[in-house]
């Protein structure tokens, strides 16, 4: 009897077992369908707006910036598509691959850039690197202030510009902003300022607090599931310059202080699901 007893305690216990199991399966797929549809929504949107849309995934692996992108997060995330050229006129278009991520303090951005000569004189802070082979972060890290964004921009020795705009590009800012604690790594794979060769290209890898945008951003760091416009540009160089960008300006002339362009970033609390341990 005694047995028996234990028998049918034990079986109900396994049922039981087995039902918490299923319904953890179902609700984690349940979660898993409404990201989904979150991101498609929003996609969507982007779209029919003709700007592009990217999921920065969260890392939980630490990103040491040294121009190398040789941890799991870098190789899981997914880069952010084709730049494209909205002023092209001759010369080759040279394509740059980035990705973003981000962990409770930082935002984190790549780039491989293609270039066959690859230039950069400036080295000093607010100098005028956009002369160089450069690359740019715009973002508006608010959406109920599409106006209000900083840009931070970066060559090829690593020296950058960095600016904020409170009252929107047409208005001059009145005073000098200096972002904190921002980290800037390169690496070049050909020789610097030497023309008469051909390169093949170079990496940046910087990370940015988000303490820099505390003062416009909604949450620092940001709720799992939070918009911000956002986008990244390319330029410079003495030989073949480029002007590209991952969500082009619509105007007649390179400008990419253009804050109704820039791209849809989502932020969320989850790794790539291309990469899982």
């Amino acid at each position: 009897m005694v047995f028996k007893s234990l028998a049918l305690i034990t079986m109900k216990q396994l049922k039981n077992f087995k039902y918490k199991k299923t319904l953890n399966d179902v609700l984690l797929s349940l979660l898993f369908i409404l990201v989904v549809l979150f991101i498609l929504s929003f996609s969507l949107t982007a779209f029919a707006r003709n700007q592009p849309f990217y999921t920065i995934f969260h890392t939980s692996t630490p990103i040491i910036i040294d121009g190398k992108l040789d941890e799991p997060g870098w190789t899981a995330a997914p880069d952010v598509g084709k730049f494209k050229f909205p002023w092209w006129k001759s010369g080759k278009q040279e394509q740059t691959v980035s990705k973003l991520l981000w962990d409770n303090d930082n935002l984190y951005v790549s780039f491989i850039i293609e270039d066959a000569h690859i230039w950069a004189e400036q080295t000093q802070r607010d100098s005028a690197v956009y002369k160089d082979d450069c690359v740019e972060v715009f973002t508006a890290p608010n959406v109920d202030k599409p106006q209000v964004y900083f840009n931070i921009e970066m060559n090829v020795r690593g020296a950058f510009l960095d600016q904020f705009h409170p009252q929107g590009p047409v208005r001059p800012f009145t005073s000098e902003w200096n972002g904190e604690g921002i980290k800037i790594a390169t690496s070049i794979v050909g020789t610097l300022n030497n023309d008469s060769d051909t390169d093949k290209y170079w990496i940046l890898e910087a990370a940015i607090p988000f303490s820099n945008f505390a003062k416009v951003a909604k949450n620092t760091p940001p709720k799992s599931g939070e918009i911000w416009h956002l986008n990244l540009n390319r330029l410079g160089g003495k030989t073949n310059p480029q002007h590209s960008q991952w969500s082009p300006s619509q105007t007649p002339d390179p400008q990419f202080h253009v804050p109704e362009d820039f791209g849809r970033v989502v932020f969320l609390r989850m790794e790539s699901p291309f990469w899982q341990r």
